[in-house]
C-alpha cells in the first residue's frame, strides 16, 4: 500500500511538473515577443477597411445588465450601414420586455438591431449563436456576453486585422469593471490576467493552438462554417469550435492591448457554477479533439505537446486534489520509513512547479506597477492566497473534469450578473440567486478539517516539510466552504 501511494503521488506530481515546463515555455515566448504588440496596432490606426459586421449578444435572463450591453454596442464607432446587431434572446422573464424596449429605442435612431427569439431554446448558447448566424448579414461576427461593456472603438481596433485572409478570429483581453469589489473578485482577476497575457500571448506568438474565449472577440463567418459551426455537445462551445477551426487551417490572433471590460462573479456559488462549466467543458473538448490534434500531420511535436496541456488544463485540478489527499498518508509513511528519506528529498523538486507558476503570474501582475519592488510585495500577498483558493476549488472542479471525461451530460448553467462596478452594487436579494447548499460544499468543510489535522501531525512530529501545503489546503477549502455557506444564506 505504501508503494502504491508513493507511485500515485509521483505520477500526478510528474504531470504538474510537465505542465509547469510547458508554462515556462509560454513565459519565454511571451517575453520574447510582447514588445512588438504596440507597433502592430499602430499600422491600423488609420484603417479604411469597413466590412459588414454582425454583433451577436447571446442573452438568457439578464435583467440587471442587458441595457448597458445594448447601449454600449449601439454606440460603436463603426459605419452604421455596415453594422448589424442581433440580441439573441433566450430569456423567460422580464428581460424580454427590457430588450424589446431598448431595441425599439435604437431602431428609431436608425440602427439595424433586432431582438431574435428562437421558436425552441435548443442547444443553449451554442444553439443561439448558430440560429443567429444563419440569419446574419455580416461577413464577420463579434460576440459579447451579457456582462461585457465594450468600448466604442472595439470594432475599429479589431476588424482591420482581418485584412489578412488567413485570420479566422481576433480575441481580445478581458478587463474587469468590478475587480476591487471584494477579495473574491481580486483573486479572479489575478488568475484571468495571467491567462489573458502570458498564456494566450505565449501560445499565439509561438504558433500554438489558442482559443476564442466565448466573448469579446470577432470571428470570420467563413471560419465558423468551415470549422463545422457551433455545437452544443460540450459546455465550452468556444474551445471546441476554436480547435475545429484551427485544424482546418484558420489562424487565430490574440490582441492583449485591446481590452473589453466585463463583470466578475462576486458570489461564491455563481463562481463555482462558472468553474464547473469551464472545467467540465474543457474535459469534454479533450475527449472530442485531442485525438484529432495528435493525428494531424501539419503540426510539429512541440505544438502537439502544448495542445495536450492546453486541452488538459482542467486535469490539473485532479492532480492537485490527488496529491493533496495523499499528502497526509505520505507524512505518515515518511515517519514510519526513515530509510526512504532520499525519495522525499527528490520529491522536493515539485517545488519547481510553484516557482514557475509564480514567475508567470508575477509577469502578468507586475505590468500595472511602475515600482516593481512594490509589485513584488503585493504579489507575495496575493499569490499564496490564489494558490490556496485554487486548491480549495480542486475537489469541486475535479468532479466536473471526471464527468467530462466519462461523458456525463449536464445543462449549461449561466453565471448570473448583477451590474456590479468597482466597489458599488449588491447581489444580495436579487433574482437568479440560489439558496441550496450542495453536498460538495459539506465535503469541502470536511476536507478543511482533514488538512487542519495534517497541520497538527506536522507540528506534533516536528516534521515541517508538508506544513506549508497543509496550511494552504486547510485555508483554501475552509474559505470555499465558508463563503459557499455564507453566500447561500445572504440571498
Amino acid at each position: 500500500m505504501n508503494i502504491t501511494i508513493i507511485l500515485i503521488y509521483s505520477i500526478f506530481s510528474l504531470f504538474i511538473i510537465l505542465y509547469s515546463i510547458v508554462q515556462l515555455s509560454l513565459v519565454y515566448s511571451y517575453l520574447k515577443n510582447r514588445k512588438r504588440i504596440a507597433k502592430e496596432l499602430e499600422k491600423f490606426s488609420e484603417s479604411t477597411y469597413f466590412p459588414y459586421v454582425t454583433v451577436q449578444l447571446p442573452v438568457y435572463n439578464e435583467l440587471y445588465v442587458i441595457e448597458r450591453l445594448i447601449d454600449a454596442v449601439a454606440n460603436f464607432n463603426y459605419p452604421k450601414d455596415k453594422l448589424e446587431i442581433q440580441v439573441l434572446d433566450d430569456s423567460t422573464d422580464e428581460t424580454i420586455e427590457i430588450i424589446a424596449k431598448r431595441v425599439a429605442f435604437w431602431k428609431e435612431k436608425g440602427l439595424d438591431i433586432e431582438q431574435v427569439i428562437r421558436p425552441e431554446r435548443i442547444g443553449f448558447k451554442a444553439g443561439a449563436l448558430d440560429y443567429g448566424m444563419k440569419q446574419c448579414k455580416g461577413e464577420f461576427i463579434a460576440i459579447f456576453d451579457a456582462d461585457f461593456v465594450p468600448e466604442a472603438d472595439f470594432l475599429l481596433k479589431t476588424v482591420p486585422y482581418f485584412q489578412n485572409p488567413e485570420i479566422g478570429v481576433v480575441q481580445t483581453r478581458w478587463e474587469h469593471i468590478n475587480k476591487e469589489y471584494s477579495l473574491l473578485t481580486k483573486l479572479q482577476a489575478f488568475a484571468l490576467d495571467a491567462h489573458f497575457s502570458v498564456e494566450q500571448g505565449g501560445r499565439n506568438f509561438a504558433g500554438h493552438f489558442i482559443n476564442f474565449n466565448g466573448t469579446a472577440g470577432v470571428w470570420r463567418k467563413q471560419a465558423i462554417e468551415e470549422g463545422g459551426g457551433w455545437k452544443a455537445d460540450t459546455l465550452t462551445e468556444d474551445l471546441d469550435l476554436s480547435y475545429r477551426a484551427q485544424l482546418k487551417g484558420w489562424k487565430f490572433l490574440f490582441k492583449e492591448e485591446i481590452g473589453a471590460p466585463a463583470e466578475l462573479p462576486a458570489e461564491m456559488n455563481a463562481l463555482k457554477a462558472q468553474q464547473f462549466r469551464w472545467t467540465k467543458g474543457a474535459a469534454e473538448c479533450t475527449v472530442k479533439n485531442l485525438g484529432k490534434v495528435m493525428k494531424h500531420k501539419n503540426y510539429h511535436f512541440w505544438t502537439k505537446i502544448n495542445a495536450i496541456f492546453h486541452l488538459m488544463n482542467s486535469f490539473l485540478f485532479i492532480a492537485i486534489f490527488t496529491i493533496a489527499l495523499l499528502s497526509i498518508p505520505l507524512l505518515v509513511i515518511k515517519q514510519s520509513h526513515p530509510e526512504w528519506s532520499t525519495f522525499f528529498k527528490l520529491a522536493a523538486i515539485s517545488l519547481f512547479s510553484f516557482a514557475v507558476i509564480g514567475v508567470m503570474y508575477f509577469i502578468s501582475f507586475a505590468k500595472s506597477y511602475e515600482n516593481k519592488g512594490l509589485a513584488f510585495l503585493h504579489f507575495m500577498y496575493y499569490f499564496p492566497l490564489f494558490l490556496s483558493f485554487s486548491m480549495g476549488l480542486s475537489f469541486h472542479n475535479s468532479i466536473a473534469v471526471l464527468e467530462g471525461y466519462v461523458g456525463k451530460k449536464s445543462p449549461f448553467v449561466r453565471t448570473p450578473k448583477f451590474s456590479l462596478t468597482k466597489k458599488s452594487g449588491d447581489w444580495k436579494g436579487k433574482k437568479y440567486n440560489k439558496t441550496k447548499v450542495k453536498w460538495v460544499t459539506i465535503v469541502e468543510g470536511l476536507l478543511s478539517s482533514y488538512f487542519i489535522y495534517g497541520i497538527f501531525l506536522s507540528v506534533s512530529w516536528g516534521d515541517y516539510g508538508f506544513l506549508p501545503l497543509f496550511i494552504m489546503l486547510s485555508l483554501g477549502f475552509g474559505v470555499i466552504f465558508y463563503y459557499s455557506i455564507r453566500h447561500s444564506f445572504q440571498r
